[in-house]
Parts: structure tokens; C-alpha cells; sequence
């Protein structure tokens, strides 16, 4: 989730509606300016207990925080807490039960993107040697109830923690027990926009596919490969979802704010501090209505941090955010950015991408979407296929999109090494989850522990 770094007081009020879609807008770039952040999120765990650490305990999220400096990382304090850092790699933040996540800078390449992950993943291990914590990449805690997790001093999260059971019975679960891999990417004008907008939606699924890697619940199998994914179906309607009107005609950066102005708030934070807002409209903090604000109108800060939580599958701030997967290990975390820039950042390959997803209906999309928590690649797509089936199609198209972008490493090779992971996962018809599955009923000999030492960093 948005980690606030900084307060912009000198923030424009908002005055007329072109402001709000002037972030969509303002994000519009020539494709040479084109850039690529890939964020990751993993798991905290004490190595002699697997307990997950709080925040304040000897040796844990707190000090864990503090010892991440000595790489220069800068702290970004709320109330005298530090509660993520700052520098040159982007910026590292805590989710609700202290995962531990990296919001990357906007990187040119994916060489550059496969080395930022690399040096965060050594300066945590340094760190965790130290402090005799280790770092899980799953997409859901294996074996952890909610009430064995502790909870970060972050003020939005008091409100979400309170709000969320309002709204689905899996959000909480969302909040404390998951982590994803996303990608956030660029576009050149509104049309660039919306096309990437209904590619990413329309293939979601397969990147959750993909990276399934969420089959255990509190010590065992869940019958789900991404509970993960599963979770966000009943978390909050409101925000969530494959959202329709984005295929429809006329579709824009004015629909999608009209959407967005209809998203219940969470919070306003004023003063440093988060003030609730939850389920207060928009629209009515537009006119000077908001019953906690009364007279006061927003400012263009307080629409970017409304636009913070919004959790489609697809988001749109100022790029295009890609939200479809589970939390995995280093290889899956640069297969995940070269998925969709092999997709999205070559016309061709756009094309391409697009011709294969556009004659599908919506209840179709939906139903696979619906589908893929469960069934992974076996998910039916129209036409009588699965998602198997088009894998290697897509994966091919991918591939010849990275080949023509020709960034090249040292040794001369371009990007399109970095989607062999999935290649495989594809080859072998078996996702991350149906192999972590086979271990629980084999040599693990249903001992959800052994996860610990496999599937660490």
C-alpha cells in the first residue's frame, strides 16, 4: 500500500474537474521516457521461532528499519515512529503486519529493475543476519491466524482495520496476511492508456495464474493455489474488481475519475495526522460537504491519496499499476515486469496482445477471473481453452516485445531471459502453488514448515 513521505501543503486546492484528471494526463510520456517500478513485498519472520516480529520488540520490524539505514536509506517518520525509508532504489515501506516491501524507482530496463531487487534482497538478508530474522516470498502467510500478527503504527491503517470488516470478510486477511509483486507502468497519450488498460485487465488473470503461490491457510492447503487473488473477491466491492466500463466505448481518464469519485474515502490527512473518513464521499468533499471537514474543500494531495485506495486489478494514477500477482522469490519478481512490458511497451506485441483478449465478453472476463484462484492454469478462457492453452501464445508475444525494445546487458543479452521462469511454469503446466502442494503431500509429509527453509530468500 501508499506509504505518505511527504505532506505537500502548498497542495492546489481543487477548483474544476479537469484538475482531477489532470494526474491521469500529467502522466502521459513520449516512449523514450518510458520507465518501469516493480514493487515486492515479503514476509518477516523470527529464524528460531517464525514468529512474526512487532514493530517495537528487540530485534524486530522497528530495529529492523533502523540497521536498513547503514545502506543510506533515509527514515520517514509518522508520530515520532520511522515507518518506511527513502533513497536512490525508491522507497521502503511496511503493510499492515510489518511485510516488508520495496516500491522501486523507475527503472529504464529490466536489467536495472533484476539489480534493484537483487542489492534490496542483500541489504535485507545482511540485516536479517544480524537480527535473526529471515524473509518468506509467498503470497499469503502459510500457517499465521490474524491474531498471532502484530500491527504497524501507521494511522491509516487503524481506519482500514476498522472499516474493512464492513465491507467483505476477507480484508482483514488482505491486509495482514498477504503480499504481491506489482508493476507499474507508463503510457504516451489517453488511447496508449486506455488499450493497456483492457490488455492488463483482460489478462490479469494469467499473471495470477502464473505466480500462484498462495495454497496454505494457517498450517494447511486452502484448496485455493492464489488465495491471495481469492481474497480481493470479498474484500470491499467498491474498490475492487475487473471493472466493466473500462470496455466500454468513451472510456478515459474522465470515466475512470467518475469511478473513482464514487469509491467511498478512507481518510483526509491534515496536520500529520489521518482523520476518518471512511465510507464520506468525494463528491461531497468537492462542494465543502464533508460532514468531518465542513466548509473545506480538497486539494490535489488529498485526490492522490484517494486515488491510493482504490485496488481494482488494474490502477490508474499517474501510470498504469499491475496487481495480479502473488509474492515469490528474486526470479519471479523480474518475470513479473517483463510479462507486462513485453506486453505493453512494444506496439507490436500490444497489438498482438490485444487481438487475442478483445472479442471476449465481459461475463467471460469475469468468469475467469472468478476462476483462476482455484483452477491456476487450468481456468477456462472462451473458445473452449484454458489458460494453459494460451500461455505460451502470450508468453511468445511478450518475448518478441522484449526482443524489439533491444536493451541489452553487458554480455549482449536483452530482456527476454527474464520471463524463462514462466516459460517453465508453462512447460510444465504446474504453478508455483501446485509444486509447493506436491511437497506438502510428499517429502514434507504435511509439515507446512518446511516452507520456511525452501522458500526464503
Amino acid at each position: 500500500m501508499s506509504t505518505k513521505t511527504v505532506a505537500n501543503s502548498n497542495a492546489p486546492t481543487i477548483e474544476n474537474r479537469e484538475q482531477l484528471c489532470s494526474v491521469f494526463s500529467g502522466g502521459e510520456k513520449p516512449q523514450a521516457d518510458w520507465r518501469i517500478g516493480t514493487e515486492h513485498e515479503k514476509f518477516v519472520y523470527r529464524c528460531d521461532s517464525h514468529e512474526a516480529p512487532a514493530y517495537g520488540a528487540p530485534g524486530g520490524i522497528r530495529d529492523l528499519l533502523g540497521e536498513m539505514q547503514q545502506f543510506g536509506w533515509q527514515p520517514v517518520e509518522e508520530n515520532g515512529n520511522v515507518i518506511a525509508l527513502s533513497g536512490e532504489d525508491g522507497t521502503v515501506s511496511l503493510e499492515p503486519a510489518g511485510q516488508l516491501e520495496l516500491s522501486g524507482a523507475p527503472l529504464e530496463c529490466l536489467h536495472d529493475t533484476c539489480s534493484e531487487a537483487a542489492r534490496h534482497l542483500d541489504q535485507v538478508k545482511i540485516v536479517g543476519e544480524k537480527l535473526n530474522l529471515g524473509f518468506l516470498g509467498l503470497g499469503m502467510w502459510p500457517d499465521k491466524r490474524r491474531d498471532e500478527l502484530p500491527i504497524m503504527p501507521k494511522g491509516r491503517y487503524g481506519i482500514m482495520l476498522d472499516y474493512m470488516p464492513k465491507k467483505g470478510s476477507l480484508g482483514l486477511d488482505m491486509m495482514l496476511r498477504t503480499c504481491t509483486i506489482q508493476t507499474n507502468l507508463d503510457y504516451a497519450s489517453e488511447a496508449d492508456m486506455v488499450k493497456k488498460f483492457r490488455v492488463g485487465l483482460a489478462l490479469q488473470p494469467l499473471a495470477t495464474a502464473l505466480f500462484a503461490n498462495s495454497p496454505f491457510t494457517e498450517g494447511k492447503p486452502n484448496g485455493f493455489l492464489s488465495f491471495r487473488s481469492h481474497i480481493w473477491s470479498d474484500t470491499d466491492p467498491d474498490r475492487t474488481g475487473m471493472l466493466p466500463f473500462v470496455f466500454e466505448d468513451g472510456f478515459g481518464y474522465d470515466r475512470y475519475a467518475d469511478y473513482a469519485l464514487d469509491v467511498p474515502m478512507y481518510f483526509v490527512y491534515r496536520g500529520g495526522q489521518y482523520l476518518d473518513a471512511s465510507g464520506l464521499n468525494f463528491r461531497d468533499f468537492l462542494n465543502g460537504e464533508l460532514g468531518i471537514l465542513p466548509g473545506e474543500k480538497p486539494t490535489m494531495d488529498d485526490w492522490n491519496d484517494h486515488l491510493s485506495t482504490i485496488f481494482p486489478e488494474v490502477r490508474l494514477k499517474s501510470f498504469l499499476e499491475m496487481r495480479g500477482a502473488d509474492g515469490g522469490p528474486w526470479n519471479r519478481i523480474c518475470a513479473m515486469p517483463a510479462l507486462w512490458v513485453g506486453l505493453l511497451y512494444d506496439n507490436g506485441a500490444l497489438d498482438a496482445a490485444w487481438d487475442m483478449v478483445k472479442d471476449w465478453s465481459m461475463e467471460e472476463r469475469n468468469a475467469l477471473r472468478d476462476g483462476v484462484p482455484k483452477l491456476g492454469l487450468k481456468a477456462a478462457v472462451p473458445g473452449g481453452r484454458t489458460l494453459g492453452d494460451i500461455a505460451a501464445e502470450i508468453l511468445d508475444i511478450a518475448v518478441a516485445g522484449l526482443t524489439a525494445r533491444a536493451q541489452l546487458n553487458g554480455a549482449g543479452d536483452n530482456e527476454s531471459g527474464f520471463l524463462d521462469p514462466l516459460r517453465e511454469i508453462v512447460a510444465s503446466g504446474k504453478t508455483p502453488a501446485d509444486r509447493l502442494l506436491e511437497r506438502y503431500h510428499g517429502e514434507w509429509g504435511g509439515d507446512v514448515s518446511h516452507v520456511y527453509e525452501e522458500e526464503s530468500f
